[in-house]
């Protein structure tokens, strides 16, 4: 495992993490044993970077990420999320008094005296531009109750006004993929100037770039891959993309031709990603300990050719970006 650096700190994360909205239950059943196991196979590979959010199985994932943490030795960096819990729920979640509720609920139960890392959980875009949700991250900074805090957005022009509007800002977690490149150009190199860190979710396009999909893959109606597949529950994007799930099983097997010998496509598609200076971090998400192992090796792999890159960005160009539905 490869670590890089996580904002103006010398502290270093892994640059292969685990994503653990899968343990709420919006991707199938994964049960506790389950999801420990995948979290030790991961962390014994060198993995120290946790991602999750309240609203995970309203809070499951936390829970399991506390009892994790409860038995390990190792130091783990636990990114959490805050603005969309469903109690209260919308526009009175975005409160001082219910944003201190729900920093302290996170802290109880991942079991720590300070949040690593909390990020505004794609929030109404207008709560960004008051700024007021900023003035209470700063104060929970002061209070001792988080060391850091980030901006998990949904679109390129939310991520470049929170890097030119957010004083503090340490991160900002974005959907970044084969199918999803526009970031590169919209605020890659601002990112780096300003020393946020980027954190990658979605490196996996929910896992239409794990190449092990069909046109005949069903999923459990409580996955998010059934029930949101067309935006009906929330972003489009943050399924598949937002490319159609069929459009997404033909583009793979383009992408099928170009793995290098030896590789999966998954690896491939996170090892692209790593390629990029920019990016601190992804975060795949795994249901078991095999999943997260085979992640890993994305990290321990040589960054791809020249021509395949310029092979990758054609593709997206020509083939992907016109079929990109929602937000972007």
């Amino acid at each position: 495992m490869k670590y890089r650096c996580f904002d103006h700190s010398t502290e270093t994360i892994s640059e292969i993490g685990v994503g653990t909205w899968q343990f709420g239950g919006d991707w199938g059943s994964v049960s506790e044993t389950q999801a420990l196991e995948t979290l030790q196979a991961a962390v014994q590979r060198g993995v120290n970077f946790f991602d999750t959010a309240d609203v995970y199985g309203n809070g499951r994932s936390e829970s399991i990420i506390g009892k994790f943490l409860k038995n390990s030795k190792e130091k783990i960096f636990v990114a959490t999320k805050i603005g969309r819990f469903p109690i209260p729920g919308g526009a009175e979640n975005y409160t001082w008094d219910h944003f201190r509720q729900h920093t302290e609920n996170s802290l109880k139960r991942l079991g720590v005296s300070r949040l690593d890392l909390t990020q505004l959980h794609c929030i109404p875009f207008d709560y960004i531009r008051s700024g007021e949700v900023f003035d209470w991250l700063h104060r929970l900074q002061k209070e001792g109750k988080i060391n850091y805090f980030g901006v998990s957005v949904e679109t390129t022009s939310e991520a470049e006004y929170c890097l030119d509007h957010v004083d503090g800002l340490a991160s900002l977690q974005v959907i970044f993929n084969v199918f999803r490149q526009k970031p590169i150009q919209k605020f890659f190199k601002k990112a780096q100037d300003k020393k946020v860190a980027l954190i990658v979710r979605l490196p996996l396009s929910s896992g239409i770039l794990s190449g092990k999909m069909t046109h005949t893959t069903r999923f459990e109606p409580q996955d998010h891959r059934q029930y949101n597949r067309d935006g009906q529950a929330f972003n489009v994007g943050e399924t598949f993309s937002g490319i159609p799930f069929e459009k997404g099983i033909e583009l793979t097997e383009f992408l099928k031709q170009h793995i290098p010998q030896g590789w999966t496509l998954a690896q491939m598609a996170l090892r692209w990603c790593l390629d990029f200076e920019a990016v601190t971090t992804v975060i795949p998400g795994a249901k078991n300990a095999t999943q997260a192992v085979e992640n890993v090796r994305a990290s321990e792999l040589m960054p791809l050719s020249g021509q395949l890159h310029q092979i990758l960005e054609r593709f997206y160009q020509e083939r992907v970006e016109m079929h990109i539905r929602g937000a972007y």
